[in-house]
Parts: structure tokens; sequence; C-alpha cells
């Protein structure tokens, strides 16, 4: 079919500049190990820091949920798509976030996206961290809301962009908690006195801190003590909760203003049960059973430990989050397939996932890793990285 030729042309580039990527297939369910290719490699690259994908407790809740609600919920939550399972999670998240109320949304990108349409207008202006996630700055794209961008976890350059931001009804600052690609926390304690300088308001999408930082794993906010001082909390279900779906927390009139406002909440059908109840029961777990958050990091620090000792760049990361950072494109590629060729599966990211020069290989380890499978993943890295002249 004609109409396409430029995308071929875009994508023939992508294959000679040797960044073409296809999707990997697992065959198996996602865990410490899983079979690609009907082999059995090591996973470093899923977002499942606790282990919940397969929790006994998670599955359970799951299969009970079909049982006796089916297998969806027919319709948007506005109309009646709403089962008192979606109510009963979002007190059990406001709960658990230490906020008035919560709101669940189908996926962490549509809960930026419709969290930040919905508040901003042209009266407003968003400070943005300039490394924040792709569903924050496609939700900033929605808004007619004048934009500023600050340096990196810089505290002077965001507080410049607030003195420029004098005139307008809200000022608001937007930060991942933990930035995705290098694992370093933001820095909030600062933000939230900044913020309470200059008079804005905070949104913080703690996506990759949830279940990992703070007390039981509530996340950023809570990890620096600063309940009741950040004004959103924006959080996913589908990391270390181990399900499907993101939510924001926050106060009860923002909340009842997004069930009237928020785009993709009005227009989605609601989460099926079995997502639903999983959802629930992984909040339970994480408070009833704290030995994952402690097996997690000890494993994150063993593995970290053992990258840095072999030479390796593992930037600033201060999360299970480690990335191996080579630079060139094309080498973090090389470096993931030679990792797979022994056993290991992690996945290269590059342009424009990161800038062009600090292509890597982003690792994840997990609490269900056991040390000896970390051991053998670090001798695979050694290996690759000494055959590609990394260390």
């Amino acid at each position: 079919m004609r109409g396409f030729e430029h995308l071929e042309k875009e994508l023939q580039e992508m294959r000679e500049g040797g960044v073409f990527r296809r999707l990997t297939i697992l065959d198996s369910k996602q865990g410490s190990k899983v079979t690609i290719n009907g082999k059995e490699v090591i996973q470093l690259s899923s977002n499942n820091y606790l282990g919940f994908t397969d929790h006994p407790r998670l599955t359970k809740a799951s299969l009970d949920a079909v049982e006796n609600y089916g297998a969806g919920t027919g319709s948007v939550r506005t109309i009646a798509g709403t089962f008192t399972m979606h109510d009963e999670l979002e007190k059990k998240l406001a709960t658990f976030k230490h906020t008035e109320a919560a709101l669940v949304f189908q996926s962490g990108f549509t809960t930026n996206q419709g969290v930040l349409s919905a508040i901003l207008s042209d009266e407003d202006v968003v400070i943005s961290d300039e490394l924040n996630h792709a569903s924050i700055i496609d939700g900033i794209r929605l808004t007619k809301a004048k934009r500023k961008v600050y340096k990196h976890v810089n505290m002077e350059s965001l507080e410049e962009a607030l003195k420029e931001s004098t005139g307008f009804r809200r000022r608001l600052i937007v930060t991942d908690g933990v930035f995705s690609m290098d694992g370093n926390i933001a820095p909030l304690p600062q933000i939230v006195e900044l913020a309470e300088k200059y008079d804005a308001i905070i949104m913080v999408d703690d996506a990759h801190a949830s279940g990992v930082l703070g007390e039981n794993g509530r996340g950023t906010v809570n990890h620096f003590g600063l309940d009741g001082r950040v004004h959103i909390q924006v959080g996913t279900l589908s990391k270390a909760i181990g399900v499907l779906g993101g939510y924001v927390a926050s106060t009860r009139t923002l909340i009842d203003y997004l069930i009237h406002k928020g785009r993709p909440f009005l227009f989605s059908t609601s989460h099926p049960p079995a997502v639903t109840a999983s959802c629930m029961e992984a909040i339970d777990v994480l408070l009833e059973e704290p030995q994952w958050m402690e097996m997690l990091w000890d494993n994150a620090k063993f593995f970290k430990d053992g990258l840095e000792k072999l030479g390796f760049n593992t930037g600033k990361s201060a999360t299970p989050i480690t990335p191996v950072i080579v630079g060139d494109s094309v080498l973090a590629h090389q470096l993931s397939d030679k990792l797979l060729q022994y056993g290991v599966y992690a996945q290269s990211i590059a342009f424009p996932t990161v800038a062009k020069d600090a292509a890597r290989v982003r690792t994840i380890v997990t609490a269900q890793h056991t040390k000896e499978e970390l051991q053998e993943a670090l001798a695979a890295f050694e290996q690759a990285g000494k055959e590609l002249g990394i260390i």
C-alpha cells in the first residue's frame, strides 16, 4: 500500500545506522529469569521491582475477581463502569499515600496527561525538570499553559524560573520522584522549600518510587518526610505494584475536578476486575510483607557495587535503576546483544530516550533475583564489556 514511503525511508536510515530494534518476545511469565527464543536468561530489564507480577496473593485475587465479576466492566467510570472495588482501591491508595483522595487512570502515562491537561490553562505556567518522563512532556503539550524548563535537579535554575514567572494565576512545578533513565532521586525537600517560598504547587511523578522508597513503598514524598506538603502525587500500578494502571493522589477537590475534567478518565473503560482486585492485594502485601523491599535494596547494592568494581560507569544512580553508560548508541546496542548471548537480557537505551552521547544499558534488579543469578549477570557484563573495549 502506497503512502508510507517517507516512514520506510526513515526506518531504513535507522537500520543502516545500527539503531533499529525489534520487540523482544517473552515465552514465559515475568520473573528473575525469562525465556526468549526458547532460551532461559536472567531478566534485568523489567520494572517488576518486588516480583509482584506472579505473587501468589495477587494471582489469587485476580482469579477470584474474574470468577465473581467477570472479565470486563463494560463501560467508562462516569456511566456504568464504576464497581465497588474501584472505589475501594482508590480509598486504599489515598490512605497509603496519606492524602485525602485518589483516582485511578488506565496507565501512568494517561494519568500525567489527564492531570496536566485538566488543571492548566493559558493563565498558568508549568515549570518542568528537563529530564522529566515523556508522559509529563506530552501532558504539558496538551495544555495552553506557559512552559519553563529548569536544568536537571538544579535548584538555582528552578528558582530563576520561579522568579521569572510572576503574574500567572498559578505556578506548577512538576518533577519525577525517581528519574527512570538514571535512577537518581529528585531533591524534593529543596523543591518544596522553593515552592512554599514562591507560592507554587508541586506535582511529583513517583512511578519508579512507589513500592521502592518510603515507608512500605509510599514513595519519595514519604521518603523525605514531606507528607501533606506536596499537592499532587502521581504513581503507577504497573511497576513495583506489578499489575497495570496509574493513579493520582491529592485533595478531594482535585480528585472531584478530575472526575469531571480528566479526559483519559472520562473516555476510557474502567479497569477489569482482575486488574483492580490484584492492585488492591498488592497494597496489602506492601503493608504486610516488608521483606520484599528489603530484598530489593540488598540486591540492588550487591549488583551496583559489582558493576562499579568492574569499572563500568553507572552514573549517579541512588536506586535499583542502575544504568551502564557507554555513550555511543551502536555500542550500547552491541553490549545488549552480547549480554543476551551470554544469558542476560538487559535492554539498551539510546536517543531520543536519552541524550545522543549518553546511550546505555539500563538494568533493574528485583527482589526475586538470587545472589547467584546476579553474580552470573556480573560475569556476563565483564565478558561482554571487555570484548567490546568498554572496560
